[in-house]
């Protein structure tokens, strides 16, 4: 994404959180080269307790991207503690993702994981979660909800999988989220209409942090009738999408 486009890190990032960032020099990402480009980012603002060029980056191995760490199996677990490997030589690392919460929808779980078997101290730092700020701002209940991950691609199996989420939504009153690849949000918001019910509530909340945020929610009844709903979303950024009633 153009760095144009990119908020700056103090209005996203509390002053604590950049602050621990500063003094990091070891990170386990999930992608290098974007890292160092964040790092550049803290660097502007809070300086680096060394150059980009001089950070020790490790990468998580690939199939945690395409199948997610959070299983504990033996091989995430071995790779996971090599990767930790610094922390027992007396260095403190930062565990960071493309976007978001590491280990919340993105991989990093099985980092967690083996930090807490090692006897590593584990600390949270407050940053954007995609999920909870759709949430506030999607008028859904946010007392009871489930993260769900992707839907089917395949149009008859999406149907039926947003079929099951929405009666459960209606039944139980638990808010459903689930997120796409932005190259198919808009083929998805076109499914979700033609699949729901009309009293259903759908919201959408596209390039969350971004200064082109948008969060809109309706009943599926307004958005069919109501073009100003999808009118302006930026269904070509990573989106939430939330139903519930």
């Amino acid at each position: 994404m153009a760095q144009d486009n990119l908020a700056p890190l103090g209005e996203w990032l509390p002053a604590e959180t950049l602050r621990v960032a500063s003094r990091l020099s070891h990170w386990i990402t999930e992608n290098a080269k974007s890292t160092r480009a964040f790092l550049k980012r803290v660097e502007a603002v809070s300086g680096l307790a060394a150059p980009v060029q001089a950070q020790h980056i490790a990468e998580l191995p690939r199939a945690a991207h395409k199948k997610g760490d959070h299983a504990p199996q033996a091989g995430n677990d071995a790779d996971a503690r090599a990767l930790l490997a610094p922390a027992l030589q007396g260095h403190d690392l930062g565990l960071v993702s493309e976007a978001g919460m590491p280990a919340i929808a993105d991989p990093g779980s099985s980092v967690v994981r083996a930090a807490h078997a090692m006897g590593l101290r584990v600390v949270p730092l407050t940053g954007p979660i995609s999920l909870t700020l759709a949430l506030a701002a999607s008028g859904l209940n946010g007392q009871n909800f489930a993260f769900v991950g992707y839907v089917p691609q395949e149009a008859t199996e999406r149907a039926k999988r947003l079929r099951e989420l929405e009666a459960l939504a209606l039944k139980t009153g638990q808010t459903q989220l689930f997120i796409e690849t932005p190259y198919r949000n808009t083929a998805l918001l076109q499914a979700l209409m033609q699949t729901l019910h009309p009293h259903t509530r759908l919201a959408v909340c596209g390039a969350l942090t971004l200064p082109q945020q948008v969060c809109r929610s309706g009943l599926i009844s307004e958005w069919k009738r109501d073009k100003r709903l999808q009118d302006g979303l930026p269904l070509d950024a990573p989106s939430v999408f939330l139903l519930g009633r």
